[in-house]
């Protein structure tokens, strides 16, 4: 997601918009919506709520469509076109990461794309897109798929995600069946008697849900999800700082039209065969710098002492050189500590390197470390 100069135009609402005021919560603008940034638990609680219990996000300004084709491998040859994702082989009821590319290698979105676990629903897929890009990102599909696969968008629909180590508990009190999903799995559901689509999926580095649902429906399934003494609503503050644990990348941010999936460390997004294969928009470039590596590198960076490291701040090496930037940064309340992720000169890139990051014109120490800052607590069946 991104966030703009957005005064000028009339902000949209989400479904949940009126439960957030209730609630409390601070608005503010955020990709073109009214999204809530905190509550008055306060972000650094709904922090640690998330990661001790179970958050609920509203996500509904995300962009949610489906590419439709005669059937899967049509439709999965027409996605693959656009990106660098394995489509072909996603099986029924699975959800995939991947990236819309431009011409040149680089991100013009990140996205999640899952098919649906019923054979009925074949040539079918579901994109899930950041807020502020869904509209070029449309615009993108619409100029590039091949004319038998079209792009249905959908806007009558609201996200929400569940998020922590309690979320598979709480959701199994009413959607009994969403306990036996595995991550990145999905599934047509019902939650309390209500028909929704769930994917035990979620970008906080937590076990968890995102639930799509009938937008007039919605504030049904948050009520009820909040009665329960374990979820608490959290906001994008702690969203934010949550995924920067994590090491997830913000697109805007962390990603963006200069950036390769090589260098943004998105490779294992892409399975062998697409990356030998290539047929994505450029290729040239990433297999390049699959060969020969990049020159640039997304990595995680531990300032010392205890102030944080803000986004646009240079990071040098120990000759006062500039080598990179900070393109997210903040504390992190369960590293303990501040946490950054930034790009570096691939010679810097290796865990353990000394840098210094620019804060007021004087160099204040900070190393290069391994990501994410704290582990990831997906659920994984037992095979």
């Amino acid at each position: 997601m991104t966030q703009g100069s957005e005064a000028a135009e009339t902000l949209k609402r989400t479904p949940l918009y009126d439960l957030h005021v209730e609630l409390g919560a601070k608005m503010v603008p955020f990709a073109g919506y009214e999204m809530p940034v905190q509550y008055p638990l306060g972000v650094l609680k709904e922090h640690l709520h998330t990661r001790s219990k179970a958050g609920l996000f509203d996500v509904s300004h995300m962009g949610q469509a489906f590419v439709q084709g005669p059937d899967h491998a049509t439709t999965a040859a027409a996605l693959e076109a656009l990106v660098p994702g394995e489509i072909a082989k996603l099986g029924l009821g699975r959800q995939r990461y991947t990236m819309l590319l431009n011409a040149t290698g680089g991100i013009l979105d990140d996205l999640m794309v899952t098919r649906s676990v019923s054979e009925a629903d074949d040539g079918r897929l579901m994109l899930v897109v950041n807020a502020a890009c869904k509209d070029a990102d449309y615009a993108h599909m619409n100029a590039h798929l091949d004319g038998n696969v079209t792009l249905e968008p959908v806007e009558d629909r609201a996200l929400v995600a569940l998020q922590g180590p309690t979320a598979a508990a709480v959701m199994a009190k009413w959607c009994p069946q969403a306990a036996d999903m595995g991550f990145m799995t999905a599934s047509s559901a019902e939650f309390d008697g209500i028909d929704c689509h769930i994917s035990r999926s979620g970008y906080t580095g937590e076990d968890g849900y995102e639930i799509s649902i009938a937008a007039d429906k919605v504030e049904q399934l948050a009520r009820t999800l909040l009665s329960h003494d374990d979820v608490e609503a959290i906001g994008l503050g702690a969203r934010d700082s949550l995924r920067l644990e994590a090491g997830l990348c913000l697109y805007g941010h962390d990603i963006d039209e200069t950036t390769s999936p090589v260098e943004a460390d998105l490779v294992w997004s892409m399975s062998k065969r697409r990356r030998e294969e290539g047929g994505f928009p450029g290729a040239d470039r990433i297999q390049g710098e699959l060969r020969d590596g990049p020159s640039r590198l997304r990595v995680g960076i531990k300032p010392d002492g205890r102030a944080p490291a803000r986004e646009g701040a240079e990071i040098v090496d120990g000759d006062g050189k500039t080598i990179g930037s900070i393109t997210s940064g903040g504390f992190g309340p369960s590293a303990e500590g501040p946490v950054a992720m930034g790009y570096v000169e691939s010679v810097h890139a290796t865990p353990g390197s000394q840098i210094g990051l620019m804060v007021r014109g004087e160099a204040r120490p900070a190393r290069v470390v391994e990501l994410p800052f704290v582990p990831h607590r997906y659920y994984r069946k037992s095979k």
